[in-house]
């Protein structure tokens, strides 16, 4: 099976940008009796013929063999690099030299909740986008706490 990602020119779809990106619409599976192989101009032909000739294709690789990763609702196509971006999830994201969205600060490992003098349980880090830092509830301690990550000291504080 083939897959095709309907893209239309829109304002930046998460609203951090005045910019215009081409926003995958859906993305469709069409057998491979119409698409000869990978990347084929026939496949985004036969989709503009069936879908609408105003309507623009994209083939994306559900292995992601081509066009960096598989495509879905709301995901960029850069045409400068032929691939497609997952939707930026923070204003404060930026793009990395892999096209991989990086927080300003690396993400800490889980934080070890020891009890005793063994680790209990960890707490996953989250992105605070309001304050740009990582923080980690640990909703099975008994005050249910929020911890701050301090990247300087690279450790976990009480808030």
């Amino acid at each position: 099976m083939a897959h095709f990602a309907e893209i239309k020119q829109k304002t930046d779809p998460t609203g951090f940008t005045s910019d215009t990106h081409w926003v995958v619409e859906r993305v469709v599976v069409i057998q491979e009796s119409v698409v000869p192989s990978d990347m084929h101009v026939d496949g985004e032909t036969w989709c503009k013929n069936f879908f609408g000739q105003d309507t623009k294709w994209k083939q994306t690789s559900y292995n992601g063999n081509f066009r960096r990763r598989y495509a879905g609702p709301g995901y960029v196509y850069d045409e400068a690099r032929d691939i497609f971006i997952c939707p930026q999830p923070f204003a404060s994201y930026t793009l990395n030299a892999n096209i991989d969205w990086e927080a300003p600060t690396p993400m800490p490992s889980p934080m070890e909740i020891p009890v005793g003098a063994a680790v209990e349980h960890y707490a996953e880090p989250k992105w605070d986008e309001p304050n740009l830092r990582w923080a980690a509830y640990d909703h099975l301690a008994e005050n249910q706490a929020w911890y701050i990550w301090n990247p300087d000291t690279s450790t976990w504080t009480l808030e």
